[in-house]
């Protein structure tokens, strides 16, 4: 039952992929406009800047994974 459950949690495909990523980069938005409204100005904006480059590095980990995956 549990390895059931725990295959609902593993990306198994590129589309799924890159839904994970969408999901995660509007959260990283969401979280840049909040650091605008409690920073503004200069450090605000490099906050706002910080948030979606994480997204990317963590977005190229993940397609990385999928597609050495799905070769084996």
């Amino acid at each position: 039952m549990w390895t059931k459950f725990s295959r609902l949690f593993v990306i198994k495909n590129k589309f799924e992929a890159f839904a994970v990523i969408y999901a995660l980069a509007l959260g990283a938005v969401e979280r840049g406009v909040h650091y605008l409204d409690q920073y503004p100005g200069w450090g605000g904006w490099m906050l706002f800047a910080v948030c979606p480059l994480a997204v990317f590095m963590a977005g190229g980990r993940i397609l990385d994974s999928v597609e050495h995956n799905s070769t084996d």
